[in-house]
């Protein structure tokens, strides 16, 4: 169908029942099966839209009125929600938006993977209130009327939007947050532009250990200078008496990358630290770390039941990052072999192997693809592979590594169900079954769901 013969043309004001969302939360509804597209339309509505765009195949609509509500809609308690571009699902209810997720992940694994089926859980949700779970804040900084701003940034926008309190992010992150920007409006530290690349202050981040309650603030800059630096630090030691970190990292590019390479501590520790379930974290301003730590155990409980451990395991966790899964497994395996890209994280791990006094986890840098390889021509051969990729997904050839290795199971990690599908759809044609996908809500209030896929070898292969 072209743009000249769709059904519906632009600024039309129509009647329609919402009958799907997409993966970005918005209403679908068809009009002569052609689809539209309305944000914060929820399914079985009847609303009132407007056309704002048509184009080839599809068009957009505004929402203008609701005739009929769901069952599940429910009133934002955010006050900027309808701004602000860090949450998508306030308007739909808890339970409504653990369907929504569980559906998601349904349709890729069918449509994508041709994985009729498969079974997917119901999504594993917060026990708890699922607000103020967030252990980490990282806001961009601006200006309005001569002082420093911050806030997310306006859908689908670079511009900010002016936030005192964000309810998905832990209170300490939250008013550290604010304590600092206060601190460097007094100083007269200027926000950096992106428009004329000068200023001073780019990011303010807040990290935040929650069974320790080790604070960390890292100021992400333009340039090496902090002007009143000292006295800046003095400021920030006797506001937040949980500080145990003070870092600057220095961004200097024409980017909207938020970290540059440099990163420098002004006051304390390099790390705060943080526990899940028995394991201890060192957490450094750039690791990767979930910032979920409540749902993250549910998470990785569920990917250490998958593996099927019995303490005489070899196991290979690919995109080990800075050890998270790995030393969970190694607690119930006989050995376990990590790898990751990053060298700094693989640093990272081994420390915090070392901080376990866990001796049966060793770490590699490099691609996984490349060091699978390597590994298996010296003679090491797992039983278990565990993957947990990027938005990406696997590359293809550690797909391939894999098929080749045959181990009898592997445990498959995800946070985009899309590239889940495709990898589910290679590994299923190279000798392997998809027995289960359990998703877990790691991001309450927003798109975005984390799976993990329970794979075994067929027989014969």
């Amino acid at each position: 169908m072209t743009k000249a013969n769709a059904p519906v043309s632009k600024n039309d004001e129509l009647q329609v029942t919402i009958t799907d969302l997409t993966h970005d939360g918005a209403g679908v509804a068809k009009v002569d099966g052609f689809p539209i597209f309305i944000p914060n339309a929820l399914v079985n509505e009847e609303v009132e839209i407007k056309v704002v765009a048509v184009k080839k195949g599809y068009g957009f609509g505004r929402l203008l009125s609701i005739t009929k509500a769901s069952e599940h809609r429910t009133e934002p308690p955010c006050p900027i929600y309808k701004w602000c571009g860090g949450c998508q699902l306030q308007h739909l209810s808890y339970e409504g938006q653990l369907q929504f997720k569980r559906k998601q992940v349904q349709d890729v694994l069918q449509r994508i993977g041709k994985l009729e089926d498969v079974p997917v859980l119901e999504t594993l949700g917060m026990n708890d209130e699922p607000w103020r779970y967030r252990n980490k804040a990282q806001v961009p900084v601006g200006a309005r009327d001569g002082r420093l701003i911050t806030g997310f940034y306006q859908k689908r926008s670079h511009e900010i939007v002016e936030m005192d309190s964000c309810i998905i992010t832990g209170k300490q992150d939250d008013e550290a947050i604010q304590i600092v920007k206060e601190i460097l409006n007094n100083y007269n530290i200027t926000p950096y532009d992106e428009k004329t690349h000068k200023g001073t202050i780019r990011h303010i981040i807040a990290r935040y250990g929650k069974t320790t309650e080790e604070l960390m603030i890292v100021l992400v800059t333009k340039g090496k200078e902090l002007p009143h630096a000292k006295k800046i630090i003095a400021d920030l030691q006797a506001a937040l008496p949980k500080l145990k970190s003070i870092v600057q990292n220095i961004n200097s590019k024409k980017t909207n990358v938020i970290f540059g390479d440099e990163t420098n501590v002004l006051w304390g520790n390099e790390y705060i630290y943080d526990n899940i379930g028995d394991i201890r974290f060192a957490i450094s301003a750039r690791s990767f770390y979930q910032i979920n730590p409540d749902q993250t155990k549910v998470l990785y409980e569920k990917a250490l039941q998958y593996a099927k451990l019995t303490g005489s395991e070899t196991v290979i966790d690919a995109y080990c990052g800075i050890g998270t899964i790995s030393l969970f497994l190694a607690q119930q395996a006989k050995q376990v072999y990590g790898v990751e890209i990053v060298p700094e994280a693989i640093e990272d791990a081994r420390r915090n192997a070392e901080l376990n006094n866990i001796t049966n986890a060793q770490f590699a840098v490099g691609a996984s693809e490349d060091i699978l390889p390597q590994w298996k021509k010296q003679g090491i051969t797992p039983d278990v592979i565990v993957v947990d990729p990027p938005r990406k997904g696997c590359d293809d050839a550690l797909l391939q590594t894999i098929i080749e290795m045959k181990p009898q199971r592997v445990v498959y990690v995800s946070c985009n169900p899309a590239t889940l599908a495709r990898d589910l759809r290679v590994l299923e044609d190279g000798g392997f079954k998809t027995v289960e996908v359990q998703p877990v809500d790691m991001f309450p209030q927003t798109t975005h769901v984390e799976c993990v896929a329970e794979i075994i070898l067929r027989e014969g292969n």
